[in-house]
Order: structure tokens, then sequence, then C-alpha cells
């Protein structure tokens, strides 16, 4: 039941409250033979000790300043630093960054909105405005009032925030509800946009009596902290029967009957009654909730729990032997003030049920362990008040998780068309975007700016982007991180599949050449140029195209090892081999000069010693690097955005580039010597086809550079693996395509006969 007299700090009336203390006692008390004297005694301490009637506080206000030893204060609802958390963890909750304050303009208020100022900054929330009610107590002051409402109402509905959070006394709603009607724009007057109304405990939905019908529809949707509370049994019938008839003559009782049903008591001492008469039985049921209410609000049952604590305290204190004994035998030989401060002795850890069922207990602080409803407010057209409990805050959660929130049971007003409202001073930054502060505004206003390209943002207004780990890669959009697939070239891909049976494929014709040339070897035009290296030559390109397959499937340590090293050795041997059988050729023809001293060198086995000799200096290369710093598997995750590498680390780059310039520069030897020796007698000598095969060589390691250099993952191991069998190839085909047509196709022209018959 709504109790106008009384404020949150206004609990400083005696007699009411004493009259509910001695009812309450004698209730629990009971009619004993000592239960008279027990209610006059303590009507006599508590008319007293009225301070300490002022010490139990009601309400969701801010503890007193005077506290002084000796005078402990109860709190009977919850503190009020529940409330700011509770208020924050709401914003929070539906990221309601950029709000409006409006408080009362006196000590309370100013009291508020520090609080909170530095708890909302710290969390990230931005006040649009911030409007403070001033305080009338003279009908002069009206013009003032008017103004300076105007001037708050303006910001209030000129703002696109659309959350105000409201705090006030327990009447400050009747002076919120002028707001919509003293703007002094019209633009506003006729088209008020609704907001979100967060209201605090202290405020109740209350009204003047003038106010009564005024459209307080624009309040619908609030939602407001209140103090938990539950109707006691038989609260409802109770108040339903309440008529000036029932209340033995309460003046109180018959003025709020006149002010609120707009009627009089016909007075006997006058002829004649102006106005509806009133006859006792209008219903208060009837009236809308802004003037009275049905139910008990929560700071009445915040007195109902104080004054049953104090009965229980009292009847506690009755009950103990020594303190009976001291009251009844000796109290009259001591001080009865000394023997009330007692009593807090039985207030503090007290608990018990009150009459509505609840729990009471008053911790050794002296605070109630009371919660605070968050109640949705439906206002219907008939300004009828539905309360909708949607939630609480619950003060024995852990910190952060007190807000208990039921978010589908709240109503929205319909401006809303029951969509969540947002209350940001800046439309959300996507995913794929951070927040950018605009210069000289608060944090809540920012400009959204993509993540630069290798970061990502993977929430709504994020303060900066940041990068994906290693194994994972940006998606398209930078708004999430994505595993990067595992790479490398495998006999399982195309790619991979069409390289190895190339490698095989010239593998097996390397084979059937070799095969023709060891079933052919007395013949001429295999002995004319140094069988030996002819063979050689032979098995080292075959084990060039197979250890093209070193370079395919996933890299293991062997694997790692070999790779580059055999393929090193092996085509330096090839290529010593063809520069030896160019030197052969050159030193044969110098050698068929009369009086020439280039014969003992053809004896000699010269093509044997520079093969020899070129490929060890090879093997010495690849030596030094296994043993210095080796190639081993590795995961490359920052070549390919979106793939994890797996490849083989060439452990030192540079032996890796020593390798491929000695082979170069054996290949260039080779090129040079062939191509002065290409006019020499066909039938006689290799020159003209080593100065093709050198040719097509060169050309394909000086493109291999670039291109392994460009290329990146299994694309860059591809690049080498065709270097390696398109210049195999090139030496295969050039240097032996035509001996082998000789021998195959044409067999009458490999004879000695012939041989001599094109020299001559």
């Amino acid at each position: 039941m709504r109790m106008p007299l009384y404020g949150p700090n206004n609990l400083t009336r005696p007699r009411p409250f004493l009259y509910v203390i001695i009812i309450a006692v004698q209730v629990i008390v009971g009619p004993r033979r000592k239960g008279n004297h027990f209610v006059a005694m303590i009507a006599f301490h508590v008319q007293k000790e009225r301070s300490l009637t002022r010490k139990l506080i009601y309400g969701s206000a801010p503890v007193m300043n005077d506290k002084s030893p000796g005078l402990p204060f109860y709190q009977m609802a919850a503190p009020e630093a529940l409330q700011y958390e509770g208020i924050l963890s709401l914003l929070l909750h539906f990221r309601w960054t950029w709000i409006g304050v409006i408080a009362t303009d006196n000590e309370n208020g100013e009291r508020f909105v520090q609080t909170i100022s530095q708890m909302f900054t710290k969390s990230g929330v931005c006040f649009a405005f911030l409007g403070r009610i001033p305080n009338f107590s003279f009908i002069s002051e009206v013009d003032d009032m008017l103004h300076q409402g105007a001037i708050i109402s303006q910001k209030i509905f000129s703002s696109k925030a659309n959350v105000v959070v409201a705090s006030g006394e327990s009447y400050s709603m009747a002076t919120f509800r002028w707001l919509p009607y003293i703007s002094e724009h019209d633009d506003i007057k006729n088209n008020v946009k609704s907001k979100v109304w967060i209201i605090t405990a202290q405020v109740e939905f209350a009204s003047f009596v003038f106010q009564r019908y005024w459209d307080s529809g624009i309040f619908s949707g609030a939602i407001a902290f209140e103090i938990h509370f539950r109707n006691p049994p038989g609260f409802y019938q109770y108040v339903l029967h309440r008529n000036p008839s029932s209340t033995n003559g309460d003046g109180f009782i018959r003025d709020f009957w006149q002010q609120t049903f707009e009627c009089v008591f016909p007075d006997m001492t006058a002829d004649k009654v102006e106005g509806n008469i009133c006859t006792g039985e209008e219903k208060l049921e009837s009236l809308p909730g802004s003037l009275f209410e049905m139910s008990m609000t929560g700071h009445s049952y915040s007195i109902h729990s104080a004054v049953y604590a104090m009965a229980h305290a009292l009847h506690a204190m009755s009950t103990s032997r020594h303190r009976h004994r001291g009251m009844v035998y000796r109290g009259r030989g001591k001080n009865p003030n000394q023997e009330f401060w007692q009593l807090h002795h039985f207030l503090r850890s007290k608990s018990f049920n009150n009459t509505a069922g609840d729990v009471v207990f008053i911790n050794q602080n002296g605070v109630a362990a009371s919660s605070l409803d968050i109640v949705n407010w439906i206002i219907f057209a008939n300004q009828s008040l539905h309360r909708v409990r949607v939630g609480r805050i619950d003060p024995q959660a852990p910190p952060n998780q007190s807000l208990l929130l039921d978010e589908d049971a709240i109503t929205w007003h319909s401006w809303f068309n029951q969509i969540q409202p947002l209350s940001v001073c800046t439309e959300r930054c996507l995913p794929g975007s951070s927040k950018k502060v605009k210069e000289g505004q608060p944090p809540c206003c920012y400009d959204c700016i993509p993540c630069p390209e290798g970061k990502i943002a993977n929430q709504d207004d994020m303060n900066d982007c940041h990068k994906c780990p290693d194994k994972e890669y940006p998606s398209k959009n930078q708004d999430a991180c994505l595993p990067k697939d595992i790479s490398f070239l495998s006999y399982e891909e195309p790619l991979g599949i069409s390289l190895a049976c190339f490698s095989l494929s010239l593998s097996l014709i390397t084979a059937l050449v070799l095969g023709t040339f060891i079933k052919h070897h007395d013949t001429p035009i295999v002995i004319a140029n140094n069988r030996n290296l002819t063979y050689t030559l032979l098995i080292s390109l075959l084990l060039c195209f197979l250890c093209a397959l070193l370079f395919i499937g996933r890299p293991e340590k062997v694997t790692c090892l070999l790779r580059q090293t055999a393929f090193g050795i092996i085509f330096s041997t090839a290529v010593s081999c063809v520069l030896a059988k160019t030197f052969t050729v050159v030193l044969a023809f110098m050698a068929t000069k009369p009086e020439s001293r280039m014969r003992k060198w053809v004896r000699k086995g010269l093509g044997h010693s520079i093969l020899l000799s070129c490929s060890i200096v090879q093997v010495g290369i690849c030596t030094v690097w296994l043993a210095t710093s080796p190639p081993y598997p590795d995961l490359d995750m920052h070549s390919v955005m979106e793939e994890i590498i797996l490849e083989c680390n060439e452990g030192s780059v540079a032996m890796f580039y020593c390798v491929l310039i000695y082979m170069s520069c054996l290949a260039t030897v080779s090129f040079v010597m062939a191509f002065l020796a290409r006019k020499l007698p066909d039938s006689f000598n290799e020159a003209k086809f080593i100065t093709f095969s050198m040719l097509v060589f060169c050309s394909v390691w000086l493109s291999f550079i670039p291109s392994y250099l460009s290329t990146k993952g299994k694309y860059m191991v591809a690049v080498e693996i065709f270097s390696i069998l398109a210049s195999g190839g090139g030496l295969l085909g050039c240097i032996f395509s035509p001996k082998c047509y000789i021998i195959i196709l044409r067999p009458e022209l490999n004879n000695r006969e012939q041989l001599i018959r094109k020299k001559n």
C-alpha cells in the first residue's frame, strides 16, 4: 500500500511507526500475563529513544553520513550500490552505451550522478545528456520550473539516445510526467518519441490528483528497479474493504477519499453541498495505479519487515532469562536507556519468516539480504498499470553475475514495434571492422574502419583488429579465423600424379635407350664417342628422372636430406659427362693433325678424369652442406595466407645456390665448347647435338630461377621438378635421339664403311 507521508529517507515520524511496532509485538508475544507490561515498556522506550527509529532505513537510499558509535544502521532494503551495479549490468546486457540521465537537483541526485559517472565510464557507457529536476517550494517558482523543464524535455526528446536513466524521490514520477507537455518546440510536442525509461527504486509510479487524466503511455515499457516485496495473506482483501466508515473517523482517509474520487462528504452544518457527494462506497480498485495501488509496494514491504524485525528482537530479549529478571525485578534501579541499547544484540544476525512467507535475515553489518526486482511497466489506455517481473538483482551472486533477466518477458513501447531498442551514439561496427574514436567526441561516438590486411575483428564494436593464430587465416570478410589447409605436393592430386608419371616415363625411355646402346655396344656409332661416358651419361639421366620422385610426397627427414644433394650430384655428373664428351670430340679432331701432341691425352682417358674431377667438386660442396646446415622438414605458415606449407627447409640457402651455380658453370663451359665444335663432321662427333642439348639445358635453368623465386608452396616444388625433367629430357632427346634413329631405323648407316665414306 502506498504511504505518501513517508519517503525512503523519512522514517522519522515515531507515532505511526510505534503504533505498528506495538501491534506487531502484540501479535508475536500474545496475551500473556506480562504482555501488557511488555508492550507498555516498548512504547516507553521507543518514544524516548526516537533516534533508534531513525536508524532503520527501509528504502534503497544511500546510507546516512552521520554514523555515530553506538548508533548502528539497519538497512532493510538492498543497498544502493547493488542498484548501481544492476543498472550497469542491464545497460551492458542490451549494449546501451549512449544514454541520458536525469536526477533531482539535491544531495542525493548529485551523489547518484557522481557515482554512476565513474562506474559507467569505465565500462564504456557515455552520457548523451544530463538533466537535473529542480526542487521548488513556492508557487512563484512555477515559471522557472516550466522553463527548466522545457530545457530538459528538449534534451530528452531531441536526443537520439533511446534510454533515459531517471533517479529521484518517491514522487519524482509526478514531475517526470510534466516533461512531454512543457516542451517549447511544437515538433516535439506533436511527435513525442518514446524512450526506454530505467527507473530507480526510489521512484514510485505516482502522480498528483490533477494528473489523473494525463496520458502516461510514454512510460509504458519502462524498466523499473523495485525493492522485492510480496503481499502478506489477506492484504488485498483488507485494502479492498477500506472506506471512510471503517476507519473510525480517520481524517486522513476522508481527505484522501474526497481528493481521489473528486467528491465531498456532506457537512451537517452546511445548507448546501457543492459537487459530487461521497457515498463511501466508491471502489479503491477502480483507481489508476498512479493514484492508488491495491498491492503492497517495496517501501511498505521494507517497513513491514522492519517492524517485524523489531518485534522479533524485542520478543527475543523478553524471553531471555537474564533480560527478563533485569527488566521485571531489578529494572526500577537501572537506567532504562542502558537496557534498551541491548536490543541491538538481538537485531544483528536476526533471521525470521515474515507474514508474507519470506525469510528476513539481518547480517552482522545490519543489512538485510534483500534482492531488487526488475519490473517492466505496462500502461494501458485507461492509465492502469501492470507490473511484470522480468528479472532481479541477486546480492548473493558472484561479481558480474548478479543480473538475472528474462529478456523475452519484456514488452517494449509500441514505438519500437516490439523490437529491442538500440541506444548507441554510433551504429555498431560490424565484424571485419574496428572502432576509431572521433576527435573531440566521447568514446561512444566513433567511426568504423575496415581491418587491415591479415587481421580480423570477429565481434561487434571491437576496439582493434587482431591477427589470427599461425595455424589460421582471416576469412574473406575479415570477420573470422579459418583453419589453414596442410599443403604439399602429394601423389593424390593431379599435379603430383602428372609429374610422377612424367618422371617415370622419362626414366623408362632412358632405360630403353641404355638397353639399346648396351645391345649394340660393338657398333661404330656407340663406340665413336667414348662408350663408357655414354653409359655413364644415360645412367645419370635415369637417376635424375627418378630423383624427381623425391620431391613428391610429404616431406620427411630422409627425403629432405636427399632431395637437393642427390639432384646436385647426379645432375653435375650428367653435365660433367657432356663436358667430357665435348672435350673428347675436340681433342680427337685435334689429334688427327700431323705431329699433334694431343694424341697422348686421348689415349690416357682424359674424359674419365674430367668426369671424376668435375663430379668430385660437387660432392664436396654437398658434403659441406650436409655437415654444416643440412635441409630439414619445416612448416611455412606465412608464405601463403590460407595454407600451412610442409616443405624442406634448405638449411643453408647459400649452399643451395652454390650447388646451382657450380652446375651452371659446368653447363656453360660445355655449351661454349660444343658450340665451337659444332661444324665438325657429324659422323664422328656429337658436338652439334650437344650444342642443342646444352642450349635447352641452360634455357630451362635460366627460366627456373625467377619462376622458383616467384612461386610458393607446392608450386615451387613443381617448378623445380619440371626443370629437372625438362633439362634432363633435353639432354636425352638432343644427344641420343639421332643415334637411336640410326641404330633402330637405319641400321645400314651404322657401319664402318659408311662412316669412312662420309669422311672421304
